[in-house]
Formats: structure tokens, C-alpha cells, sequence
């Protein structure tokens, strides 16, 4: 009767602080959590009542990646269809690939953010998700791009990235806003790349994966002695970013008093760490990201609007992978090629059918989802392209809809029709087909003007006449 009032978890960790940490987030979706110290401990409580009742298993890892990797097999041998999911601190894509394997169904990397861990267990519960297709085992594929290898040739997408470069150069604040899994990190990170400060250090925040009670310790630092348990000083990561840009990913997530000192950074350059009696100077870029529309957190009261306005100088806008269907072929390649040079990986081709079923997909988690349904799927493929029986997950979800929302290989981002059902004037046409081009080839204006098969002076004319020029920089 209990699984019918809440999904019940099983947390593999000794630490009381982290599982009092994974108990609180957990038990906003609704999830009850129990716990066992050690893997012989997990592995007897499967067969216990309250075993037999499990919806998901979370083993952190704070020891060798062999243990680890033997539990998570021992697990899957024991329940196949139990999803286990692995928290660690080492984001080596080493360990993701043992640990899929070994039969994981997902891969977190601390410190853990909320939204994450709630995605995860959200997908791991899913009657429909048992293989885990969808959920989030990559997390992070490192190496930053820069903005002319940022695939994507929809215009919005393209515009929104020509307003990212230019405000690059500039000193001012930007907030990026988007849907969780759109590459607003990629965005930012690429801001960076392109800034007169690329030299200097990046340092990214999960706003919302700091516990309330610690955020201006994380943010501003600490003096010996200023609270209980603050045994040595604590640089904040605005110092650690002297120089350079601050990341604040998920900024809405700030409490109000968090809020109003980062105001007082960003109107006097000042920070002054919890003891300390005097302020610093600190010459910090700041770009912030959110997944949620922070006007309405203005007008809910829950974000300070004289912030907002602080933060918002230059606003830049992702749009999901949903609204840009015709970037998902070149996107996919783009990603297993990332893939295939990570450790342990091979290089994989993906067949047109399968770009189809991928085409035919929402993809509410974006980018992120994509590349961790590719990940996934090259991991387990045995062959030497991606097919659609790669993605049985994504199959499965589409059962009754499986009609690709555009041909991969016929046009791929260019709309011909109106609203209306007319065709649209051409000259609009050829400036989508041209910023396809510019996007699918990576900004090489050689291979673009060759491609189209015409000359490069006759490319830049046209860029001007079509008044596309900014949003192909």
C-alpha cells in the first residue's frame, strides 16, 4: 500500500548529510527514501518487504569505480527492471560508460542539482522508460565550443547566438534564458571563449544545487571563525573569478537575501565575505542562465526586479530543439563524433532511418536528452552505424506518432510554406537556405559559398542584400 502512496528510493550511502540532502529533494516529487550503509547491505534489502516495493536504487560513489561497478552488475542480476541510478563526484566518461554497462540506467555528478535528480527519478519511474533511453547518463561531454562550432542553422537559433558573440566582446551582464537542456552552458562557456578575458578563469555555479543556509559562503567566501564548522577561510567563487566570468547557472533558484548581495557586486564590484570586515574589489563578468521566464518570478515577488534589470543588460534566448527540427541531423553527427573521442568510445555513423525516429521525437530534456540518448546508444551498438532499433525508447514513445516531423536528408530547416498555406517569397527561402549552409558548415565561408555553388564575393553580396550578415557571424 505504501508504493501506491509514494514511489519508494534506496539510497547506497553512509554520509548523513548527503542523504539528508537526497531525502529533501526526493520528497518534493513525492518519493520516500530509505537507506542502506553499504552494497551487501542494498543487495540484501532487495528481497526484504520494503525491498520488493522499490522504484529506484541511488548508489553514490566514494570508493573505487570497481566496487561500484561490481554492485550496480550484482543489482541488475538480481532485479533487471529496477533502475539504478550512480551519484559521484568524477565526471570521467569512464565511469559512465562501466557503469551503462554494468546495467546503470543513469549517471549523476555531484554536487547534485535538484532539477536533475528529480528528471532522473521522474524518468526512472516511468512505466515506459525501463531501458533508460531517455535519462541523463552523459551529463557532460567536455570541451568547449566556440561559436563557430556551435552546430545549429535554425534563424532564431542563429540570431540568438549572433546577439551571444556580439555581446562576447562587451563587459556587460547577460542572462541567457531557455528550457532545461538547450545548451545554455555552451552558450556561455562560448561568451567566455570569444571575451578579451578567454585567458582568465571560468568558474560555474549551480545556483540551485547550493543548500540556502551556505550560498553566500559559496558565492563570497568566509573568514576563519565566522559561523559553526567554518575551521579554516573559504575563498568564494567571485574571487576565484577575479579576472575572469562567473557562470551562475539557474539563478532564479537565489534566495532574496542571496539576491541583494550579488545586486551589491554587480552595482559596486565589492563583495565582502560572512566575518570579514572589509570589502574586496573583485573585477568579475557575470553571465547568468534560467530555465524559468524571471519577469514572472518579478511579478511572483520571488526575484528582485532591481536584479533582474541588473543581470538582463543583454538577454539572449535559446530556443528548444523542438522548435529547430532541421538542426537534429547535423546535431546528432555533430554529437557522436564528441562521443567517439571520449574514452573508451569508436567512431559510429546513424543511418537515415534512425535520424527519422530521432526527427519524429519532442525531445522535452533538448540538446541534453539527445546527447544522452546518442551516448547511450553508441555505448551498447555493436555495429558500425546507429539504426532505429538503437533507440527502442524513443520508438516506444512515438508509438502512435511516428510520423518524422521533417525528411533528415530533403530540406532539412527551411520552411516553404506560410502559415497560410502560400509559399513563401523567395528571398526569405534562399536567407534560410543560406544560414543552413553557414550553420551545417560550421561558418567555413569556402565550403559554404562552394556547396551552394557560387563564388565567396557573390556569399558576402547576398549576406548583405538578405540582411543576414550578423546572424551568420
Amino acid at each position: 500500500m505504501a508504493k501506491a502512496n509514494a514511489k519508494v528510493l534506496m539510497l547506497v550511502d553512509d554520509e548523513p548529510a548527503q542523504r539528508r540532502l537526497v531525502a529533501a529533494i526526493a520528497a518534493r516529487a513525492g518519493w520516500r527514501t530509505i537507506f542502506a550503509d553499504t552494497g551487501e547491505e542494498a543487495l540484501d534489502a532487495l528481497n526484504t518487504e520494503q525491498g520488493l516495493l522499490l522504484d529506484a536504487v541511488l548508489i553514490d560513489q566514494y570508493g573505487p569505480g570497481e566496487g561500484t561497478i561490481a554492485l550496480i552488475e550484482a543489482m541488475h542480476a538480481r532485479r533487471p527492471a529496477l533502475p539504478v541510478l550512480l551519484l559521484t563526484a568524477h565526471g570521467s566518461i569512464e565511469i559512465a560508460v562501466g557503469a551503462m554497462r554494468a546495467g546503470a540506467s543513469d549517471y549523476l555528478i555531484k554536487p547534485i542539482a535538484p532539477d536533475r535528480l528529480l528528471g532522473a527519478l521522474d524518468a526512472a519511474s516511468s512505466s515506459r522508460a525501463n531501458i533508460g533511453e531517455l535519462r541523463p547518463l552523459s551529463e557532460k561531454i567536455k570541451a568547449p565550443l566556440g561559436f563557430g562550432e556551435i552546430v545549429g542553422a535554425a534563424p532564431q537559433f542563429r540570431a540568438a547566438l549572433a546577439i551571444a558573440a556580439k555581446a562576447a566582446r562587451a563587459r556587460v551582464p547577460v542572462l541567457i534564458e531557455g528550457e532545461s537542456g538547450v545548451g545554455k552552458e555552451v552558450v556561455a562557456e562560448a561568451i567566455h571563449a570569444a571575451s578579451p578575458r578567454t585567458k582568465k578563469p571560468w568558474v560555474a555555479v549551480n545556483c540551485g544545487a547550493i543548500p540556502e543556509n551556505l550560498v553566500e559562503s559559496e558565492l563570497f567566501g568566509h573568514e576563519r571563525g565566522a559561523f559553526t564548522g567554518a575551521f579554516e577561510r573559504k575563498l568564494g567563487r567571485f574571487q576565484e573569478a577575479d579576472g575572469g566570468t562567473i557562470f551562475l547557472d539557474e539563478v532564479g533558484e537565489l534566495p532574496l537575501d542571496a539576491q541583494v548581495k550579488l545586486l551589491r557586486v554587480l552595482q559596486s564590484g565589492e563583495i565582502q565575505p560572512i566575518g570579514a570586515r572589509v570589502t574586496r574589489d573583485v573585477d568579475v563578468r557575470v553571465v547568468a542562465a534560467t530555465n524559468k521566464k524571471l519577469i514572472e518570478e518579478v511579478a511572483a515577488g520571488r526575484f528582485r526586479e532591481d536584479l533582474y534589470y541588473r543581470l538582463n543588460v543583454v538577454q539572449v534566448t535559446i530556443p528548444p530543439l523542438r522548435d529547430r527540427p532541421g538542426d537534429l541531423p547535423a546535431l546528432a553527427r555533430h554529437l557522436l563524433a564528441r562521443i567517439a573521442a571520449q574514452p573508451g568510445m569508436r567512431g559510429l555513423g546513424i543511418t537515415d532511418e534512425a535520424l527519422s525516429l530521432l526527427m519524429s521525437f519532442s525531445w522535452p530534456g533538448n540538446v541534453r536528452q539527445l546527447q544522452n540518448a546518442l551516448f547511450r546508444a553508441a555505448v551498447l551498438c555493436e555495429g558500425e552505424a546507429l539504426t532505429s532499433a538503437d533507440f527502442p525508447q524513443i520508438a516506444l514513445q512515438n508509438h502512435d506518432n511516428i510520423t518524422p516531423l521533417m525528411s533528415p536528408v530533403a530540406g532539412a530547416g527551411v520552411t516553404l510554406f506560410e502559415a497560410d498555406g502560400h509559399i513563401r517569397n523567395l528571398e526569405e527561402i534562399e536567407a534560410d537556405v543560406i544560414r543552413l549552409a553557414i550553420g551545417h558548415y560550421r561558418g567555413r565561408m569556402t565550403e559554404v559559398a562552394r556547396r551552394l555553388g557560387i563564388g565567396r564575393s557573390t556569399l558576402y553580396r547576398k549576406l548583405g542584400e538578405l540582411g543576414i550578415g550578423d546572424v551568420a557571424a
